[in-house]
């Protein structure tokens, strides 16, 4: 059993190393002289007396890296970059913010003020380059309602990403209190041409979802943030200061597709949920798997994720029996903070797997492409049929440990977190279910 938990591990790691977002930037974005061809767009950069860009985002340094090398030395890069971590090789033009994650910092409010500046600054001779990854809707962030303090904004932000509410919701509330996100950045570059480069951890067709949408148009409304604050009680969770704007309508509606702004403006993705799959199914069939690709549990409650993923795995053994199989799924799943531990969604669905597979020829791991679970240090955890008596042989009860959302805690015990560390990228969360006859 140990080794079904190796190879799991291994087939995380090369997935990983399979992403290369520099090069993936030259491959897609190609500048054959003064024009730049993106997914059959033409762009002739001459047409602009000023080249600017805006990289949020986990994977903002190797977006930005990627993109100098096509430009380069047609032109140098001047703008903002605000990313969880300081550059390795700092460009020149560039003015950077470490920024916070979940939970904005100092930095987040700062940059957001630099880009806005920034973008007030832009005509119709300028080109902008918007790089869009995922963790961008906390490492940039500015309140509509001056009278907000980052302290606020920081409540604000715990008492969403804590409220069990899908991303998709907790998104439309940010859009709709935010001087920076749902289209606000595009409305701010009104003049300018606007490319919209995204490394997407968000569902094929909810791109406004990613950053929560600066650059895009907004489908959700007003209707839509006030019921979902009242949905999930949001409203006395929030600071005094944001209660009040609230209390008084003063929410404005986001921009719509119809708006002058979003005529000039341009959306491309690099990557997505293929770009995290094939590496991924790759690296299963060459570690000797029947590999099979499942994305319906997105926004799922990690428990009754995790019971539809064993079911499927199950499925999957008894259709190649005999053979080994591995079942491979994405994206975010809802894991409400019922504790005061430490852990993320993809350490909290590992743990709400052990029971389901002890004994069994079984490992599971889920992990953040980005290397970050939730407040813990982790990328994630891994487990397999022999988990739960190693745990019990320690004094650890999963469900316990599951009830005060500290599952990094368990799994530290244990050696089965997977640290990383940041990773540059952030595709989706990736779950790896593998079987052994």
């Amino acid at each position: 059993m140990p080794q079904l938990k190796e190879l799991a591990r291994q087939i995380f790691h090369e997935t990983l190393s399979a992403i290369d977002i520099p090069a993936t930037m030259q491959w897609k974005l190609q500048r054959r002289g003064t024009v730049l061809v993106c997914a059959g767009t033409n762009i002739e950069l001459r047409d602009f007396d000023k080249l600017r860009v805006v990289a949020i985002g986990k994977a903002s340094h190797a977006m930005v890296e990627g993109l100098a090398l096509v430009l380069s030395p047609f032109v140098r890069l001047e703008g903002v970059v605000s990313a969880p971590t300081a550059p390795r090789k700092p460009l020149p033009g560039i003015k950077y913010f470490v920024a916070g994650h979940p939970v904005p910092n100092a930095e987040s409010w700062k940059s957001a003020e630099a880009i806005l500046a920034l973008l007030n600054k832009c005509d119709e001779k300028t080109l902008v380059f918007f790089l869009l990854s995922g963790g961008a809707s906390a490492l940039v962030e500015l309140p509509l309602d001056h009278v907000q303090t980052l302290a606020d904004v920081q409540k604000t932000h715990r008492a969403l990403v804590t409220c069990g509410a899908p991303i998709d919701a907790i998104n439309t509330v940010r859009k709709h209190i935010s001087a920076v996100k749902g289209g606000r950045l595009a409305a701010a570059a009104h003049h300018a041409t606007k490319i919209t480069l995204a490394v997407s951890d968000v569902p094929v067709g909810k791109e406004s979802a990613l950053a929560s949408g600066p650059t895009l148009p907004d489908p959700t409304t007003i209707a839509d943030a006030k019921r979902i604050v009242a949905e999930y009680s949001l409203h006395e969770q929030f600071p005094q200061a944001l209660q009040d704007w609230l209390d008084k309508s003063r929410m404005p509606e986001t921009p719509k597709a119809d708006a002058a702004a979003f005529q000039n403006a341009h959306f491309f993705l690099l990557l997505g949920l293929d770009d995290l799959f094939h590496p991924a199914h790759r690296a299963a069939e060459s570690n000797g798997f029947i590999a099979c690709c499942d994305n319906a549990t997105d926004d799922w409650p990690v428990e009754k994720a995790g019971e539809y993923l064993l079911d499927q795995l199950e499925a999957l053994r008894r259709t190649h029996a005999g053979h080994r199989v591995a079942l491979l799924a994405d994206g975010e799943v809802s894991s409400p903070v019922t504790g005061d531990g430490i852990g993320g969604r993809n350490s909290a669905l590992v743990l709400a797997c052990v029971e389901k597979i002890a004994g069994r020829r079984i490992a599971v791991l889920s992990a953040g492409t980005d290397g970050m679970d939730g407040n813990s240090p982790a990328a994630g955890a891994v487990a397999d049929g022999g988990t739960l008596q190693r745990a019990r042989a320690m004094g650890l009860d999963p469900a316990e440990f599951f009830r005060q959302s500290d599952a990094f805690t368990f799994f530290s015990k244990l050696d089965d977190a997977i640290v990383t560390g940041p990773t540059g990228n952030n595709l989706r969360d990736l779950r790896i279910l593998i079987a052994e006859p």
